[in-house]
């Protein structure tokens, strides 16, 4: 800890307590609170990370969560940012982004070749010759990015929760904190939040020397402590800006998402870099980063270091450097002014101040991994360049920078916020604010303390008149003085390496050659030059692009804009926009029963199913068929509770069906079912089932499981608009379901009722009310997974009743439970094509031979009119039955394999099986039309690339193959 310094006022660590860790296989230690880069830099260690494109050293910048490039793994997670996570005892981290070591990082010496790599040469280059392409284009992939993905990274999910407030306070600096005590003190209920993990912003580090604001500091947050009105979020960032103010607000511990009455952004402002030659080099750092240092956390960034500034706040800096035991070579002032405030206080601690002057170049070490001096000339700030006829040089450790500011105005783009530029501050301000959303501090273009402070209590004022209670009307002050930010603050090189994004290592160059290939609106500029895309995301260097971009175009600030804030403005962990695996699900009354007879469980919909019941070292596929083997042979009982029910009452509920479905119904005989098929107004198939008639007025619906809801919803929608004289009533969870199929199944169904199963009373399509094992049952003769079948509807809490009678007499017939797994293997047996599975969003009933079920004729249907235009095209695609060739022992084709024929696509399979009853494999398939009928044969290719033969039959498959 060579570089600690003594305690601070304030400081974050704790020197009671040591932490030890490893950075590239090199043993640190440090003080609780410390972050990675803090403890790095106190040990001495200056090369923290590399450049993404030259592969440059590099080290701290701002340590405000936006450091370029400084980025470890622990081996787990992949990009740590280590200006601003705290090291844990224990921790082994390694620079990402390297290849050797980030010390000896084998790919620096692409920095000796970079004018061969401009910006856009990857766009230009490696087209030809177009055989090489391949291997060019697999060279940059494995060099884009940062970081190697760990596809063993655990699954952490973290939660998402709501809250409410009156006032939502976006940082919790001298200005937010004002304004958050004021709101509070009207009665209001206010939420604070700050990025950093200990409330006060700037005032808990840009001291200019002076120990006596951390007392200020302490009576604000004393101040807020003692409101019980005011709830603070510290560590949290508001990560964007969504209507009727809802701000997600991201911790460690998930996202909140906020919902606020009003918003006041108080976010301050980043502090922007003058750009001049080897400005990246470890050493090299914002002021600001240096006051954090120092302040925070108990390091001196230096032993021996200039000062380069365009404004008042370096001078402050310098300050805080000699407080801190630095010895300050000199301090440089781009401006012909000098500062009026502190130059005295400077030159009284022997400073020598260079005013309308500037860094020419900093000088690296040997090794290049720091800074051994720097080399200082005039400056033209009219002509913004540098005099070199008197350059000289000063020896150094290290450079502080600062040269202006950008507003951290993300959330106030996204709200909508309009933007001015300022000449007085040289920054965007707001000039039209959204209803409820104030602007305060340095974000509003103020930046004197007391200043600040005032805006913070008319912000907080104006925003408590927003809701209705009374608060005095300050009015909105300007900056008076000097201008905080350098209009221009770039220092021309002509061997360039003078960075403007040090992220992408992109030089002033680098702009005037995106202009000159006609990339000269930012919002392109950005795209070919990717500024503002590395880990920083432009924080410092957006407002220098900006700038420089308006002199190569001759225009105004103004007239350049800016680029598009979008949320999240900051990198947010995937698992936190997941949220928790919750998964919401709905258990059928049988279930408990499935478990424990060994079910393995599927999620279809919202509800849990049973797939299939393996017995001990049983396959899947194995149980699958045997479960199937058993409906052929004897018979097999299915759970189908989970099938959407849906009941229509009334005087119309025949006309409801004719206009909601494409078959008629006003001649439907009641005990009878019907074949129902809903399309949506394109003509796209949505789902089918049956409709049974149970009397004049009342049919009974029964429909898929996963689409149930929405086809309740898209009636109740219809109903709306129709008007028609009729209830709808969805019983899917009032009412179960069991299926019981198979040759004897009438049989074992017959010992459980008096009502007369024969055809000829009780025919397919039919459907009866009577008690089954004592239970009032709607019986109906479906003919889904085999031909002889009956789906027995009746109360939930009675399924589990009915179940049990049924297995027990069904034990001398065989008779086993089934899984939905099995149930598509049957279905598909007997040629029942499903939608959801064999349709897809864009399929429409022609396509899959469904003309039978349209009634054309009919005044209306949902989705008529599309179908007749449709009528009049011709067919693209036709699903069709098809099998393989007996005993075909190849690799099996897989659902969504590609129908092919040579280098065409024909279409697709869309459900293909093994079926042992049949011992042929089986499937549907989209052809073209030309390929539908049977006997014709078309090519399937497999995972593999390999080619499979299939032929088109009839179905159902069981009667074509089987003659059952």
């Amino acid at each position: 800890m060579i570089f600690r310094t003594p305690k601070q006022a304030g400081e974050w660590v704790n020197r009671t307590k040591k932490i030890n860790f490893t950075f590239e296989g090199e043993a640190f230690s440090a003080f609780e609170g410390d972050t990675i880069s803090s403890a790095l830099w106190a040990a001495g260690q200056k090369v923290l990370g590399r450049s993404f494109k030259y592969h440059r050293a590099r080290g701290v910048l701002s340590l405000a969560n936006h450091d370029v490039n400084v980025l470890v793994t622990d081996g787990i997670d992949t990009n740590i940012r280590a200006d601003v996570v705290e090291v844990k005892e224990g921790m082994v981290l390694t620079a990402v982004n390297t290849s050797g070591g980030v010390k000896k990082d084998k790919n620096s010496y692409i920095d000796s070749i970079s004018p061969l790599l401009p910006v856009g040469f990857y766009y230009k280059a490696f087209h030809t010759p177009r055989r090489l392409f391949p291997f060019w284009e697999s060279v940059i992939r494995k060099a884009a990015g940062l970081g190697i993905v760990n596809f063993d990274y655990p699954r952490i999910l973290k939660r998402k929760t709501h809250s409410h407030c009156d006032v939502l306070v976006i940082g919790a600096g001298p200005t937010g904190l004002t304004a958050a005590c004021t709101a509070a003190e009207a009665g209001l209920e206010v939420t604070i939040v700050d990025e950093n993990r200990q409330l006060g912003g700037s005032l808990g580090y840009n001291r200019a020397g002076d120990s006596s604001v951390v007392s200020q500091l302490d009576i604000l947050l004393a101040k807020a402590a003692n409101m019980p009105n005011i709830k603070v979020m510290a560590g949290a960032y508001a990560a964007g800006y969504y209507p009727d103010h809802l701000i997600p607000v991201v911790s460690d511990s998930g996202i909140n998402k906020v919902r606020a009455k009003a918003v006041i952004v108080a976010s301050g402002a980043f502090e922007q870099p003058p750009v001049f030659r080897y400005n990246d080099l470890p050493g090299v750092m914002l002021g600001s980063a240096v006051q954090r240092l120092i302040y925070r956390y108990a390091v001196k960034p230096f032993n021996n270091g200039i000062v380069v500034t365009a404004n008042d706040y370096g001078y402050r800096v310098a300050l805080d450097l000699l407080q801190a035991g630095t010895k300050i070579a000199a301090l440089v002032d781009m401006r012909q002014t000098g500062s009026a405030a502190y130059s005295a206080a400077l030159a009284k601690r022997g400073v020598k101040v260079y005013i309308g002057h500037c860094v020419y170049e900093a000088i690296a070490s040997s090794d290049k991994s720091g800074v051994r001096g720097a080399v200082i000339c005039a400056y033209d700030e009219k002509q913004n360049i540098a005099l070199t006829d008197n350059k000289f040089t000063l020896e150094c450790d290290g450079i502080a920078m600062s040269a202006g500011w950008a507003p951290a105005g993300a959330l106030l783009y996204q709200a909508g916020t309009g933007m001015q530029f300022d000449y007085g501050v040289e920054q965007f301000v707001p000039s039209r604010l959204p209803n409820g959303m104030f602007a305060a501090g340095k974000v509003n273009g103020v930046f004197e303390l007391e200043q600040r402070v005032r805006d913070g209590v008319r912000a907080a004022n104006d925003a408590i008149r927003h809701l209705g209670l009374q608060a005095p009307q300050n009015e909105a002050e300007k900056h008076a003085g000097i201008s905080p930010s350098h209009p221009y603050p770039m220092v021309p090189h002509p061997k360039g390496k003078n960075f403007v994004d040090f992220d992408e290592d992109i030089q002033i160059k680098d702009f005037v050659n995106a202009a000159k290939e006609g990339f000269d609106n930012i919002e392109l500029m950005k795209r070919f030059t990717t500024v503002g895309m590395g880990p920083s995301q432009g924080k410092h260097s957006n407002m220098n692009a900006i700038r420089i971009l308006a002199k190569i175009r001759s225009l105004p600030v103004e007239k350049i804009g800016t680029t598009t804030s979008r949320p999240f403005f900051h990198p947010t962990p995937i698992g936190h926009l997941g949220g928790r695996g919750f998964h919401s699900h709905r258990l059928t009354s049988l279930h408990d029963w499935h478990q424990a007879n060994g079910a393995v469980f599927t999620d279809i919909g919202a509800w849990k199913r049973a797939a299939y019941y393996p017995a001990a070292d049983q396959s899947k596929e194995d149980a699958i068929q045997t479960e199937a083997l058993a409906v052929r042979k004897t018979a097999g009982i299915i759970d189908g509770s989970s099938f959407g029910k849906i009941e229509i009452h009334g005087p119309d509920a025949a006309l409801f069906l004719e206009r909601f479905f494409t078959g008629v119904y006003t001649d439907q005989k009641v005990g009878s079912c019907r074949y129902v098929m809903l399309l949506d107004e394109s003509g796209v198939v949505v789902d089918d089932g049956i409709a049974s008639r149970l009397a004049d007025d009342l049919f009974y619906l029964s429909i898929g499981t996963s689409n149930a809801a929405a086809v309740y919803r898209e009636m109740q929608r219809s109903q709306q608009i129709w008007q028609l004289n009729l209830g709808l009533v969805n019983v899917t969870g009032a009412f179960g379901a069991i299926n019981i199929a198979g040759p004897a199944a009438r049989e074992i169904l017959s010992t459980l009722t008096d009502l007369d199963l024969s055809y000829e009373s009780f025919p397919m399509s039919s459907v009866r009310e009577s008690q089954v094992a004592a239970v009032e049952t709607r019986m109906i003769r479906v003919a889904f997974v085999a031909d002889n079948g009956y789906e027995l509807h009746a109360p939930m809490g009675q399924i589990p009743h009915l179940w049990n009678a049924l297995i027990a007499a069904g034990k001398k017939h065989a008779l086993r439970p089934f899984g939905s797994d099995t149930q598509r293997l049957l279905r598909l047996e007997m040629g029942h094509a499903m939608p959801g599975v064999d349709t897809d969003g864009l399929t429409n009933p022609f396509e899959i031979g469904a003309d039978w079920a349209i009634k054309m004729s009919k005044p209306y249907f949902i989705g008529q009119r599309s179908l007749t235009i449709l009528a009049k095209r011709p067919l693209r695609k036709q699903l069709v039955p098809f099998v393989l060739a007996e005993n075909y022992k190849g690799e099996m084709p897989m659902d969504c394999n590609l129908v092919v024929d040579g280098r065409d696509i024909l279409g697709r399979v869309t459900s293909i099986s093994y079926s042992k009853y049949l011992d042929r494999c089986i499937g549907f398939a989209y052809v073209t039309p030309s390929k539908k009928e049977a006997g014709s044969v078309f090519q399937i290719r497999v995972d593999s690339g390999a080619l499979v033969a299939a032929t088109v039959i009839k179905t159902p498959f069981i009667k074509t193959l089987k003659g059952a």
